[in-house]
């Protein structure tokens, strides 16, 4: 092919690289396209939503010096074309890490915030290894303690008691730690979603019976002690973004992630079923404590604040952002709490409670460079009713239809409802929600505005 020539006018990142303006046009392109994909390849692992992905490859795709970028984000695969110095390259990711990393997620955007024109690929590539590189934040028994503690204070806002609560924190926390164990052993996620599940499950049920037998504790078939036992396997962070993508359109991204949550939440739940069947026990529904009011508040307050913050941690979130969305999740938890018990609607008031922390969230985030979804997440995943789909398990092996499809209801409104006042929250605050701009179309980068890369 003969070489080509360039207009530096036209083409200001050749001008400012001189040495690769030679280069051949192919072998330049797929470096460019190389990092580009990359990066994205990062975000996705990492748990990030499809509309962030393409949208920050779209950044650095224009940061490079790419002319035209389009990409397909599902939750296993990205597919990507790049145009540039007179020809294209496409290319193909399989994604097999379904994972969360907040922190990765946080640092990936500030690194798409500071990008600007005219940027080596080699300065970009450095960047990533910095990222890509550091290790998670916290060691394998303080994310397994802290799964157990986040638990523990679940339960007690599903109206468990003292000694449930204790049991509960035992069983989540050895549940966490094998997950953590096996699934960075690469198995298979049905598989050990259904061992965790048998394993938590009956750590609890062993666990209550000793305390009966010991006499601390009358026996008690608590059933939102042990659907909080199992709550860690609550894929609460690929179910927000799924709920998201699907109000941005992006369904390939949406249906395969909501398809996923819901096989390993149908894989976990029959783990539970499987133990409490083998074991003979028939789960009650909840007797209420009676505490003072202000006590009773004061305490949902605590244990709101310690199940967000043990979450954050699960999502290997920064222990600044953990504090910032617990103290979000806890005032808001609460309040929504004390509506309900008024009379107010369960699901209007998840509804709002979840725009309330989205707006919260979209505060915090405009300053500072943490993104939105590692503050909303912890803060909305204390309102997943686990408690109403466990009962539906339960009414379908009893063969009653009527009851399970009633459950499946209750739980499809109050994940909906997180998902929408989320949603509306971030319509409210970002108009990029309100008027819709194809990902395709590369920002205009501010070249004169540039910013350290943190």
């Amino acid at each position: 092919m003969n070489e080509q020539k360039y207009n530096p006018e036209e083409h200001p990142f050749l001008a400012a690289h001189p040495d690769v303006a030679h280069m051949d046009p192919h072998q330049r392109l797929a470096q460019q396209s190389g990092v580009v994909l990359r990066f994205g390849r990062l975000l996705l692992s990492a748990g990030a939503s499809s509309y962030r992905v393409k949208s920050s490859m779209a950044r650095m795709a224009r940061a490079v010096g790419i002319e035209e970028h389009r990409a397909s984000v599902s939750f296993s695969d990205i597919a990507t074309s790049a145009y540039a110095n007179g020809t294209f390259r496409t290319e193909l990711y399989e994604n097999r890490t379904f994972g969360v990393n907040a922190a990765r997620i946080d640092e990936l955007k500030s690194l798409s915030h500071n990008l600007h024109r005219e940027m080596a690929v080699e300065e970009l590539n450095e960047e990533l290894d910095k990222i890509e590189k550091r290790p998670p934040l916290y060691g394998p028994w303080v994310n397994a303690l802290a799964s157990g503690i986040a638990c523990a204070g679940f339960c007690f806002l599903n109206k468990g008691g003292p000694w449930e609560c204790f049991a509960v924190l035992i069983a989540a926390t050895l549940g966490q730690a094998l997950r953590r164990f096996v699934l960075h052993r690469k198995f298979n996620h049905f598989a050990v979603w259904l061992l965790c599940g048998i394993l938590s499950s009956s750590i609890y049920i062993a666990s209550i019976e000793l305390l009966g037998i010991t006499g601390l504790l009358q026996t008690s078939a608590n059933q939102s002690g042990l659907v909080s036992a199992i709550l860690f396997l609550i894929p609460g962070f690929p179910m927000v973004t799924s709920l998201l993508d699907m109000v941005r359109m992006d369904f390939p991204s949406a249906l395969t992630r909501g398809t996923y949550v819901i096989a390993v939440m149908a894989s976990a739940g029959v783990a539970v079923w499987a133990v409490t069947y083998t074991s003979g026990w028939n789960l009650n529904a909840v007797t209420p404590y009676y505490l003072p009011w202000i006590v009773l508040i004061l305490l949902r307050f605590f244990c709101s604040f310690i199940a967000a913050w043990g979450f954050a941690i699960l999502f290997n979130t920064p222990w600044k952002v953990c504090a910032l969305s617990a103290t979000i999740g806890a005032f808001v938890n609460t309040s929504r709490t004390i509506a309900v018990d008024a009379g107010f609607p369960w699901h209007a008031a998840v509804g709002i409670a979840a725009f309330t922390i989205g707006l919260l969230a979209a505060a915090v985030a405009a300053k500072t460079y943490y993104s939105r979804v590692s503050l909303s997440v912890p803060a909305v995943v204390i309102m997943i009713p686990g408690v109403p789909f466990y009962r539906a398990l339960t009414a379908m092996n009893d063969g009653l239809t009527t009851a399970a499809i009633a459950q499946v209801v209750q739980v499809i409104f109050v994940i909906t409802a997180i998902g929408f006042g989320l949603a509306i929250a971030r319509m409210v605050t970002d108009t990029r929600w309100i008027v819709d701009t194809p990902t395709n179309q590369l920002p205009n980068l501010d070249s004169s505005s540039r910013r350290e890369i943190r």
